[in-house]
């Protein structure tokens, strides 16, 4: 049995982290502050689901900030934690365009502070969210870890790039061992509202129209959120080594000579927004009203996740098809809403 703190665990991915690893007989520490980024009763309506669960008693929630310096020594002072599992972030392209400093205080001083917590008290090993995002204006696909990231085309995606490079400081000076996931669009029940998929169901249900950007041609590597979970646990159960092969004069960005790791975490099955747009329709019998619109700045054409390392690693192979974590998706959507009213 394992102690994990789990930041963000309010939050999409963080909410079914923690119900897996208690599940399995772990006990968990929740973190998040509960910012209003979206709908703060959809975050509280998670803890209260968990709370609900035959193994709530081995989790634990504590609101904090993990960019709260204090806050967060006192934590990792009070508590005994094996593992990390870094999942809170200040998430969002097009919100990083508005409120810049929002990333810095949460992707910047908040990973420092959790860095800090596991350089000083040992940590096992921490694995981290980062993104999709920092493939930024690369059109080499399928985007590969082995492929530099150096051209960010959002705050965002530069905050994201910037973890990576500090989580490999802390590998390099201290032999922290930190695994750096790059999550690509995921999706599910209790997901985002600004992601496309909640956006595009809501208003379609509500009889609005919906925002297509880039005119539809657009393709994104959808990623079920079970499908994610599992990957997320399998890599922290296998702790980050060095790679014993790796030179200098020809660096590996996805490894290193340090306790240090990167993979991507996809579906590796890319899906063009209009057929996603397709199977909504479907399961949900309605037609939308579109409204076409030109690319947004930060965005990309693009994502497709090229996964051979992480399935070589810890055997990851993502499961559910589009048509089939949609359709759940909606299941709870609807059930969701029903709820509150």
């Amino acid at each position: 049995m394992n102690s994990v703190l789990v930041t963000g665990a309010a939050g999409f991915i963080g909410f079914h982290t923690a119900i897996r690893l208690m599940d399995r007989g772990d006990q968990v520490v929740g973190i998040d502050n509960l910012n209003e980024y979206y709908d703060v009763n959809l975050k509280l309506a998670r803890l209260k689901h968990i709370e609900m669960l035959p193994h709530a008693s081995r989790f634990q929630f504590e609101k904090i900030d993990f960019a709260d310096r204090a806050a967060m020594a006192s934590l990792f002072q009070r508590r005994g934690f094996d593992d990390v599992i870094h999942l809170g972030a200040q998430a969002g392209v097009r919100y990083s365009l508005e409120n810049p400093h929002a990333y810095v205080d949460s992707n910047l001083v908040g990973f420092i502070n959790v860095l800090e917590g596991c350089r000083h008290h040992h940590i096992r090993h921490l694995t981290y969210a980062s993104s999709s995002s920092v493939y930024g204006a690369n059109t080499t696909m399928p985007f590969s870890v082995h492929h530099n990231v150096d051209h960010p085309v959002s705050l965002y995606a530069a905050t994201k790039k910037s973890n990576e490079l500090l989580a490999h400081t802390y590998s390099h000076l201290f032999a922290l061992p930190t695994t750096g996931l790059r999550f690509f669009t995921v999706y599910g029940p209790w997901g985002r509202p600004d992601m496309a998929l909640f956006k595009f169901v809501r208003a379609i249900l509500n009889d609005q129209p919906i925002d297509v950007y880039n005119h539809g041609k657009m393709t994104r590597d959808f990623t079920y959120i079970d499908d994610i979970v599992k990957g997320i646990i399998r890599v922290n159960d296998r702790v980050a080594l060095p790679n014993p092969e790796w030179s200098g004069d020809f660096p590996d960005p996805g490894t290193s000579y340090a306790p240090y790791r990167i993979y991507n975490i996809g579906n590796h099955q890319p899906v063009e927004l209009m057929r996603l747009i397709e199977v909504i329709e479907t399961v949900l019998e309605k037609k939308a009203k579109i409204n076409m619109l030109p690319m947004q700045p930060g965005d990309v054409h693009a994502t497709y996740a090229d996964i051979e390392d992480l399935s070589n690693v810890v055997g990851f192979v993502p499961q559910t098809s589009i048509e089939d974590g949609v359709a759940r998706f909606i299941d709870w959507y609807q059930s969701y809403s029903n709820s509150k009213r």
